[in-house]
This record gives structure tokens, sequence and C-alpha cells, in this order.
């Protein structure tokens, strides 16, 4: 009697990936990066090598995107590792390729022994069954003004750090600076470091160098100006100043620079037939500077409570105008990390707290949640509400991600904003609490039955 064989279920299972899955991206390379040298894998095509190894020089650059080039690669995976990846990205994408910034998390390698050869061959590969997803970047305009807008960010961080200089050699001196100012860097503060370092000690002199508007008597300011001057001190407070009006300089400069590159940058909208929408509420925006992130983003986004000039000017380095690489609002709101992370196990939710991410358009987001704390209109009863059921770090989230959500339909549509006033908000809550209550008692058997007025 002939046996049938059959196979168990491991062999079954042993079934190469070229039969199981189609080949989505059959022309895909994948690349290893690193600050040496870059692992460039290729599919496979007879006898020529499949991998290779560049260096980092930008020759090594262009001969490895004339190598994709001859081995009619159309489609480039690489993972975002520092900013190694920026050189290669660019030239890649200036030859036409289309480039794909993969997350770390995407692309796990498995068990076994680690090499840059795998890890390349292994990019090449989820990315040719189209497995990968690439991050979000805007176009390349945008990300000129980002990288200015970000390093103006860093110089103003450093000018901050010799602020402090100067008010600790201040303190270490007995010179009470703070307590008769608000501001150490204003014009007053300025005038009196600057006479201390040409060598006056007089306090009454001192104290006559402030301007008019200081709130503290002149004999209170003269008391506060009786320190020792040592040597010591004096020298990191003559430092530390310069290195303040250094920095001051710097950041004027970058600010010419950045207001150049923002105006070269397209029109969403033309003026003259779509003109701006009238000034809603009292805001300090100037008109030009609202008329100018109009022009760029096309809708006027000043208009949503809680919105400024650096919301407008984050959202026009960080993201764009054009949000179509977001399918919807909702994975715009997981991308900024404003939604819920749920992990489930077994049918039970293990986690929901939302991610940790790096985004400056999230951060900026949820410092415009925090003004809404006395904004009697629809949004401040919203996050006056979920600071109260959530908690303030929660309700701060959650407000944040309702304003992403009103910023990416904005953006998509081009419509205008509606401002929600705060007995319309009202309103409409109590009528869904209402409704919610009604639900509730038909599920259990009952009826609610509105009672009438009593008239005395």
């Amino acid at each position: 009697m002939q046996k049938k064989f059959t196979k168990s279920k491991k062999e079954k299972k042993r079934v190469s990936l070229n039969q199981a899955w189609p080949l989505i991206n059959p022309h895909a390379a994948g690349v290893d990066l690193g600050a040496r040298e870059h692992w460039v894998a290729v599919p496979e095509n007879g006898d020529a090598p499949s991998v290779r190894s560049f260096g980092t020089f930008t020759r090594d650059l262009e001969a490895l995107a004339d190598w994709l080039q001859q081995g009619q690669v159309t489609s480039v995976a690489m993972e975002a590792t520092g900013v190694y990846w920026i050189p290669l990205f660019q030239i890649l994408e200036r030859r036409g390729f289309q480039v794909l910034l993969v997350n770390a998390r995407q692309i796990k390698n498995v068990s076994g022994r680690k090499s840059d050869i795998a890890d390349c061959r292994w990019i090449q590969r989820l990315h040719a069954y189209g497995l990968l997803g690439a991050s979000f970047r805007p176009a390349d305009p945008y990300c000129v003004v980002r990288s200015y807008l970000r390093y103006r960010d860093e110089l103003v961080a450093a000018r901050s750090v010799q602020t402090q200089h100067m008010q600790k050699a201040l303190q270490q001196m007995n010179v009470q600076l703070t307590q008769v100012l608000s501001d150490v860097n204003g014009v007053s503060g300025l005038a009196i470091i600057e006479a201390i370092l040409q060598g006056q000690r007089d306090p009454l002199e001192l104290a006559a160098l402030v301007d008019r508007r200081v709130k503290a008597s002149l004999a209170k300011i003269a008391r506060a100006l009786v320190g020792d001057y040592r040597a010591e001190h004096l020298f990191v407070l003559k430092t530390a100043c310069e290195l303040y009006h250094a920095y001051e300089a710097k950041i004027a400069d970058c600010d010419q620079e950045l207001a150049r590159q923002l105006a070269q940058l397209p029109d969403r909208v033309d003026v003259s037939t779509r003109p701006l929408p009238a000034k809603v509420g009292q805001t300090h925006i100037s008109e030009q500077m609202r008329l100018g992130l109009y022009r760029k983003l096309g809708v006027d986004l000043t208009a949503v409570e809680g919105f400024g000039p650096l919301v407008g000017l984050t959202v026009l380095s960080e993201v764009g105008p054009d949000l179509t690489k977001f399918k919807t609002e909702k994975h715009f709101a997981s991308w900024l990390g404003l939604c819920p992370d749920n992990r489930i196990s077994g049918g039970r939710v293990l986690s929901c707290r939302t991610r940790r991410v790096v985004n400056r358009l999230s951060d900026i987001l949820r410092l415009a949640a925090t003004t809404l704390e006395r904004s009697q209109t629809g949004l401040g009863a919203y996050y006056r509400r979920m600071k109260a059921k959530l908690g303030a770090a929660e309700g701060v989230t959650a407000t944040a991600h309702k304003l992403a959500r009103l910023l990416y339909r904005l953006l998509k549509h081009g419509e205008a904003y509606v401002r929600q006033g705060l007995a319309d908000y009202e309103k409409k809550h109590a009528d869904r609490k209402l409704k919610a209550l009604k639900k509730t008692a038909a599920s259990i058997g009952f009826d609610l039955v509105q009672r009438q007025a009593v008239t005395p």
C-alpha cells in the first residue's frame, strides 16, 4: 500500500516570500547609513553585485546615485539616522529618485547576527514588498525656512544662557537689579550694566539711567545698586554682556535672511480676488503679519483662538500649507503625537497614553491651548471642561488635539474659520448630555419627561 505524503504545517510555512507576496516596488533599493560609509542593496540581477559600500564624501554620493541609475532603481528607502541622511537624501531627490525616509521602528531586523550588509538587504526587501511608509517631509522651500527658524530658536536659547550668566554675576556682586527691574535685559537694565562695565560705581548716577516708566523709586534703585564689585565677577559680567550683544546681532541677521526666504515662498491665494478677512476679536497681531501668513498659507489662521504669528510661522516651516500626504485629520493628529496610542493585548487595553514625539508643531499647539484658559469662546469652554474632567496635562493635550484637527481642516479645505460663541457651545453641550441621558434611560426601560416650570 502506497503511503500518501503530506507536508507538515512547518513545511507549508516554508514558502519563499517571492511566491507569497507580490513585489510592489521591483526597482527598490535599501540604504544603511553611517558616519563613514553607506551600504546599499539593490535587487539581484544575475552575477552583478547587489550590495556595495560607498563613502560619505560628495563624490562618493554622486557615484552611489550613478550606480543606482545604472541598475534602473527608481525608489530608495533609508533609515532616519541622525543627520547623516540629509546629504544623500537631497542628492537622490535632485536626481529624480523617489526617496523614503523611514522610521527606525518600521525596520527592526530579524533575529540573528547583525551587520551593515544584512541591514541594507533587509531594508531593500521590506521596501520591495511595500512594507515601509515614508516619514513626512515638507517640500524643499519650506525645509529651507524650517532650517532658518530652528537655528533662530537655538540662537535665542544661547542668548538666554548669557542672560542667566549676567544675572548670576550681578547676584554674586549683591547688585539686586532683579528686585527693582522686571527685565534685566531691557533698556534700563542694559544701560546700567554698560555703565558698571565702564567703571561707574555711584548708585545715584546708575539709578539715573533707568527709564521714566520704571515703577520703583530712584532711592530704592540706588540702594539695590550698592554692591561688592569684585574683579572676577565683573569679568564674567563683561564676557556675558558681549556674548549677549553678539547673539542679538546674529538673531537680527537670521531674521533678515528668514524674511527673504519667506518672501520667496509661493503664494497660495491671490489677495486681489480673495482679500484678507476682517480681524475677529481683539488681537495684537499686525495687519502686515496677518496678510503675509494669509498669502503663504491660503487661510487666516490668526482667526482661531490661541493662534498667533508664532503658530503661523511654525505651521509654515514644519508642515507647509499642503497636508495632502496625511489622509485624514486622524493621521495628522497621530503624526503630531496628540492622540491616544492604544496598546491592546488579549482584548485588554494595556495603555492609552500618547506617544512621546519630538515635534515643534505639537509643542506650539499645546502652548496655544494653554492661552485659552480665560477665553470666552467655545474653544475656551472646551479647554476648561477638559481640564476639569481629565486634569491639567491631559486637558492641554485634548485641546491641542482639537486645535490640530481644526488646523488640518482649514489648510486642506481652505475655508474661513467660524468662531463659536460661549453660549452656543454650552447649549450644544447641554443638548448632547440630554441626548445621552435619554438613551441611557431608554436602555433600562424608562422615559425621561421634562418637568414643567411651576409658576408662582
